[in-house]
């Protein structure tokens, strides 16, 4: 899908006809700045296809790198962007939004990571729309942010705790997207030994988190 949204050479950028625009106004004597998203909404109205597009291309880069931080996996932080992205379009999303983009995207981040880190190590299985939210726009609650990141800080240090050989092994599969056989190569240990290295981390990781989650109830 997302080839259809891909930069094609020689276009312009439509992020840098945005600042040219605010500039000219700026400099023009009417005191108008367009602000991006202001600029985001009308192009939406205009043509959603290309809202989309300057959506996708100036928030996807930074929306992985934001997810990645959270989820500990540069392959599941694209998926999970990149179905956002898909619900976005897909649904009409940017029909019914009454906050900004941006806070909307930010926000289906942090609720589809929170998503997986329950589903990937503590085997919960619940579900979040993002269109509900975007319908209606909820209040997070303080009790549910808190323990979003209070869950992410916590896998972060169990990770940082690994053996070294585990943890190596762990982040080069999981956030280099490295095949076992590369990191076999990488690491001078055969694949079977990777194997167990990530199993082992991936055995800790849920036992320390099931643990905390069983505390904490």
């Amino acid at each position: 899908m997302y080839e259809k949204y891909s930069r094609k050479s020689g276009e312009e950028n439509p992020s840098e006809k945005l600042r040219i625009s605010s500039e000219n106004e700026e400099d023009s004597g009417k005191g108008i700045v367009l602000d991006e998203e202001s600029y985001l909404r009308r192009l939406f109205k205009m043509s959603p296809e290309k809202g989309f597009d300057l959506l996708f291309r100036k928030y996807y880069g930074q929306l992985c790198s934001h997810c990645v931080r959270f989820v500990h996996s540069k392959a599941f932080a694209e998926d999970i962007v990149s179905e956002i992205f898909v619900n976005f379009w897909q649904k009409k999303v940017y029909e019914h939004i009454d906050t900004s983009f941006k806070a909307y995207l930010y926000k289906s981040v942090r609720f589809r990571s929170y998503n997986f880190l329950k589903k990937e190590f503590l085997r919960e299985t619940n579900e979040i729309r993002d269109v509900d939210f975007a319908r209606k726009s909820p209040v997070d609650k303080p009790d549910d942010i808190l323990f979003y990141h209070e869950l992410a800080n916590r896998l972060d240090k169990i990770i940082r705790s690994l053996p070294a050989q585990s943890r190596k092994a762990f982040q080069m599969s999981r956030l280099e997207g490295m095949k076992y056989s590369e990191i076999a190569r990488e690491m001078n240990i055969t694949i079977s030994a990777v194997e167990r290295l990530i199993s082992r981390a991936l055995d800790k990781i849920r036992t320390e988190l099931r643990s905390d989650s069983t505390q904490n109830q």
